[in-house]
């Protein structure tokens, strides 16, 4: 098999192969390998309610029990109980790889997405530790998360632009102070890029998600391909708009119109295409979740 390459942020624009513990995070995690999403499942553990930034397309349902979309889970787990929640469906589901934190608030701002990583870890060091951020707190965190042995991390970048960043996203809260508009933006925007970079330094393998909003950044996202494939980064997942909240009015793309732009994406950079949108304590293979089976006997004990 012809090993795959990681992008390398270089003059020269070598790339690099992966060394076999890299190609492993890959190739048995569904999110950063398509083939994997077929073989292999993830589970995400919903113990992070609080978030630091308001985006103008997120409200966090915690009980919401038939809807599939980021930001939702129907249950926040305190880390012991997320442990419990491993021991269960490991010992019913083999093929589960991937433990990972994804919400259903920003995972780096509490400090229960720690505490279970560590636990975990510990108990299970064969399963692929993973983290989804914003990556406002990247930077302060990523020493931690490396100690824990966290290797996947995706970020959600929707802008590297400040003056189209402002228009996605209300405030953020860092170091206890509220920033809006473009100090906001510069701020999140300069945070996700170092964090990334020092990601990368790490050897971790990272996957960029952008949200596609026409009419904001749906142009914009060239410009975040290209960024992001300069850096390093693996892959580039671009999401279609969930409307809601402040952006309840805005039609989404097609699926169409994301495939055509994904086409030309992957001239730039490697595109996951079969994202699901997953729960924030999704559990299985990409679009055969399985969590409703573990929720009713954790909520029975």
């Amino acid at each position: 098999m012809t090993p795959e390459t990681l992008p390398v942020a270089n003059v020269s624009g070598q790339e690099v192969p992966f060394d076999p513990e890299q190609l492993r995070r890959i190739q048995q995690h569904p999110c950063f390998s398509e083939k994997a999403c077929h073989s292999f499942g993830r589970m995400h553990l919903a113990v992070a309610p609080r978030c630091n930034i308001q985006c103008k397309y997120c409200i966090r349902d915690f009980d919401c029990v038939n809807e599939s979309r980021p930001g939702v889970t129907s249950q926040v787990l305190k880390p012991a109980e997320a442990l419990e929640r491993v021991d269960q469906v490991l010992a019913k589901h083999h093929y589960i790889k991937v433990v990972a934190v994804a919400g259903p608030g920003e995972p780096l701002a509490n400090d229960e997405t720690f505490e279970t990583l560590r636990l975990v870890g510990q108990k299970y060091p064969h399963l692929i530790l993973c983290i989804s951020t914003n990556g406002l707190l990247l930077p302060d965190k990523i020493q931690e998360l490396d100690s824990l042995g966290v290797c996947n991390i995706t970020v959600t970048m929707n802008a590297i632009d400040p003056s189209i960043g402002q228009q996605i996203y209300d405030y953020a809260v860092y170091n206890g102070k509220r920033y809006e508009g473009l100090e906001m933006a510069t701020l999140l925007r300069d945070n996700q890029l170092k964090g990334i970079e020092e990601a990368l330094k790490l050897k971790k393998i990272v996957k960029v998600n952008t949200v596609l909003i026409p009419g904001i950044n749906d142009k914009h996202v060239f410009e975040i391909a290209r960024k992001i494939k300069e850096m390093g980064v693996y892959i580039h997942n671009v999401m279609p708009l969930i409307p809601q909240y402040k952006f309840a009015h805005i039609k989404p793309p097609s699926p169409e119109e994301k495939r055509a732009i994904q086409a030309e994406l992957g001239k730039i950079i490697k595109q996951m295409k079969h994202c699901r949108q997953c729960r924030s304590d999704a559990i299985g293979r990409l679009g055969c979740d399985i969590q409703q089976e573990f929720e009713s006997r954790t909520r029975e004990q």
